[in-house]
């Protein structure tokens, strides 16, 4: 069929409009979309201030002495590596506490609860999403109800029960937990909030995956194993993340467990600087070996939690 032409227009007209240079676009939505993209540039610049200039200002007093931490703090100068800049404070910290025996302690604790967080949280996760047993629901329902109820409130009846557990040593069996490595990681393996990390990250997986690997004849661990877990390389990176972190930053309950120095871990080192006379550069440069571990991890971490975290959002 061919073309009509509109009535009152020629061939040398509609060639002409066809050779019209295209419209300019609006500028005014061009404008409110760079006005947008400036607000956001510096919000973000707010947000690194607000989050970073604490720590630039921790590791910068790292390396001054107490009289000029104090002299600079009403200036710029708090920021920036001036005056008198030293090593000195962490030389300071290793003659003061047994700083590497603190570190030991907290890498062993944290390291150990996370590989078992990791593994006890993801089956008791992948039984809940997966086999679907009657009554799961529930289950979760009770699992994500314990979230509400703060440590502070369960640290005395549990280490009573600490106390009253038998402990296998060296010297055979005796009663209670204090004073060990196991009372500092076995209370810490199951999480309610991993647990529900797990639960969701498994339940987006489609389950026709299952079924396929049941024709091949695996079995349940078997799909945990091979097919599951390998998958869910965002929810693991995310589950250490949250795991690290308090473990990390354990204060209360190691103060209140532990006496013997050879057990303690790093957050209860800083009660060293409080005594007698407070020094506060040694407490800064403490404060920044103990938080560089932290930092390294989110850093090799971050794109895997990110991507979690959403995945997780979008699901719920």
């Amino acid at each position: 069929m061919s073309a009509t032409t509109a009535p009152g227009l020629g061939s040398d007209h509609l060639a002409h409009i066809a050779d019209a240079p295209p419209a300019e676009p609006r500028r005014g939505g061009e404008g409110r979309h760079g006005i947008r993209h400036l607000l956001g540039i510096l919000l973000r610049i707010a947000l690194c201030l607000v989050f970073g200039l604490p720590l630039l200002f921790m590791i910068v007093s790292s390396f001054k002495p107490d009289l000029q931490i104090f002299d600079d703090l009403g200036s710029i100068k708090a920021f920036l590596p001036t005056g008198s800049i030293s090593a000195d404070n962490y030389t300071g910290v290793f003659g003061r506490v047994p700083f590497a025996q603190f570190m030991m302690n907290s890498v062993i604790i944290t390291v150990v609860t996370v590989v078992l967080g990791i593994v006890v949280n993801s089956m008791a996760a992948f039984a809940l999403a997966r086999i679907g047993f009657k009554g799961g629901g529930i289950v979760l329902g009770i699992i994500l109800a314990t979230l509400i109820v703060p440590f502070e409130t369960l640290a005395l009846p549990l280490l009573w029960w600490s106390n009253k557990l038998p402990f296998i040593g060296p010297d055979g069996i005796s009663e209670g937990w204090l004073d060990t490595y196991q009372v500092q990681i076995i209370p810490f393996i199951a999480n309610a909030f991993s647990i529900f990390l797990f639960y969701q990250y498994f339940d987006s997986i489609p389950k026709e995956l299952d079924e396929a690997a049941k024709v091949d004849g695996a079995g349940w661990f078997r799909i945990y194993r091979s097919i599951v877990m390998p998958l869910s390389g965002p929810a693991i990176a995310t589950v250490a993340i949250l795991t690290f972190l308090p473990m990390w930053n354990q204060y209360l309950w190691p103060l209140m467990a532990v006496q013997t120095e050879e057990l303690r871990p790093v957050m209860v080192g800083i009660d060293y600087f409080k005594q007698l006379n407070t020094s506060w550069g040694q407490i800064m440069a403490y404060a920044t070996m103990i938080t560089a571990p932290v930092l390294i991890l989110f850093i090799a971490f971050q794109r895997s939690f990110i991507n979690s975290i959403a995945s997780s959002g979008v699901k719920g």
